[in-house]
């Protein structure tokens, strides 16, 4: 049996990819991270105007592509490996809470919008929401309800990682209205989070064992580079083991959530817990072997770092994802 991209879906991370070359360079994503917005508007514009990826598994009969959350999670693996801050994260998982729990009246008035672009997110704790400053479509799980919040307000929370947009909300002079089934939209909104994760980390993995070999090449130390090294060698074979592996794993979480498999969970969480602690390893390694160099502000190494650590707390950690297999 093989397991691999379809032809359409080499051909989209191939698109996605191809713009976040143009316009994702690390000079661009630094200065995204420390805008107002928190993430390049230009770059967030062609992503859902060219390529369509905020309605990607959205359904056609709400102005959406039609594909899956599979094609979404090919696109969240090559921006892992960007660093590119978007609000697809946020996004996705406000629309796939719709999609689980959401009525036909939210669906139909909330996910074309969506689908054209428009920032979402969904708060499912008290603490801080992904993108809920820049958010003009917030959902939130009060209890059994799923609902719509108005007239929130939305402060930016300080975080380690700059790529990834937190904010506090305030919700004392809101209004909300029920729109769904929360225990359906939640469920799904910390899968689909789980899942988008592990995407985000396999593409990160990528990203670091790249960095860390293209130096390996150039750097020189007793007048030979140091990827000639076999105790480096080992350990960069050992980075490409641990991203394939995870590779395989966010792939097969990601097609059992977008085919409705009974595995769904477990096959999840499992991805999750070994992407996300790939994620720390090879960030500590491409830091380690970099040297000196990767601890400075100026080295995309220490971009590489906080993202990885920042992964491991959105949507739960690796042994909060294994124990819940367990249970």
């Amino acid at each position: 049996m093989e397991f691999a991209l379809s032809e359409e879906q080499t051909e989209l991370a191939a698109t996605i990819r191809a713009v976040l070359t143009k316009q994702a360079d690390s000079a661009a994503v630094r200065a995204a991270a420390a805008s107002e917005q928190g993430y390049d508007a230009a770059l967030w514009s062609t992503l859902c105007e060219q390529v369509g990826v905020a309605a990607l598994s959205i359904p056609e009969e709400y102005d959406g592509a039609g594909a899956t959350f599979f094609e979404t999670a090919v696109v969240l693996e090559e921006l892992g490996r960007s660093l590119a801050p978007t609000p697809l994260l946020a996004s996705v998982i406000a629309a796939e809470a719709l999609l689980a729990g959401g009525s036909e009246e939210a669906r139909e008035r909330l996910l074309p919008r969506i689908a054209a672009g428009e920032v979402a997110t969904i708060a499912l704790t008290d603490g801080p929401v992904l993108d809920g400053d820049q958010a003009t479509i917030l959902l939130a799980v009060d209890g059994d309800d799923l609902v719509e919040v108005t007239g929130a307000t939305a402060t930016w929370a300080e975080s380690m990682d700059q790529t990834i947009r937190l904010a506090r909300l305030d919700r004392s002079g809101a209004t909300t209205t029920v729109i769904g089934d929360g225990a359906a939209a939640r469920a799904r909104a910390e899968l689909v989070g789980a899942a988008a994760a592990a995407a985000l980390a396999v593409g990160l993995c990528d990203r670091a064992l790249r960095m860390t070999v293209d130096y390996s090449k150039e750097r020189v130390q007793f007048g030979r580079p140091i990827g000639s090294f076999q105790a480096l060698k080992h350990r960069m074979a050992d980075m490409l083991a641990r991203l394939e592996i995870g590779r395989s794993a966010s792939w097969a979480a990601s097609y059992a959530l977008a085919t409705g498999g009974a595995d769904a969970d477990e096959l999840t969480r499992a991805a999750a817990s070994y992407c996300l602690e790939a994620a720390a390893h090879l960030a500590g390694e491409c830091v380690q072997l970099h040297g000196g160099i990767a601890i400075t502000w100026e080295h995309d190494a220490h971009l590489v770092f906080k993202r990885a650590h920042a992964l491991g707390q959105l949507f739960g950690a690796p042994h909060q994802h294994r124990a819940a297999i367990s249970l």
